[in-house]
């Protein structure tokens, strides 16, 4: 079930080259972020608003070929925009390496949410940073392949 319909890339430059990179290699090249040699995902989803498709880079945390989608937003006070987008419309495409493949997300809560949070921490150790930043608690959506 693919996300089809007219594509809108993200403004952040950094993000939208980066998507573009991965996307175009298969995942060969644009699969860590920046400089810190830590491996990111693509994930492509349905716009809450505008209905477009949208691509975003996000550090990859996976156990057992599920993964979490961390809404961090650097510790901003608010929650990205994709994170209102992802409870819309729950199915997404993830590419991790050469093949996209078909995910649902759902936000986690409680022990469940705990563990992932863990393991995100544990794959990208600023995640905690962030979170001292807000007064928030980050969400975390858990991704199964459909």
């Amino acid at each position: 079930m693919p996300i089809e319909g007219e594509y809108a890339p993200t403004p952040r430059a950094w993000v939208r080259d980066q998507v573009e990179t991965y996307e175009r290699s298969a995942g060969a090249a644009g699969h860590t972020l920046r400089d810190t040699g830590l491996p990111v995902i693509v994930v492509t989803y349905r716009g809450r608003r505008s209905g477009k498709v949208r691509k975003i880079a996000l550090m990859r945390v996976e156990a057992d070929g599920r993964y979490a989608l961390v809404a961090s937003y650097g510790g901003a006070s608010k929650h990205p925009e994709w994170y209102h987008s992802l409870r819309d419309h729950p199915a997404i495409v993830l590419q991790d390496g050469p093949v996209p493949r078909d995910f649902t997300v759902r936000l986690v809560e409680g022990t469940e949410r705990d563990e992932w949070w863990d393991r995100a921490v544990a794959a990208y150790p600023e995640y905690a940073e962030y979170q001292d930043r807000t007064q928030r608690r980050i969400p975390v959506f858990v991704a199964e392949q459909v």
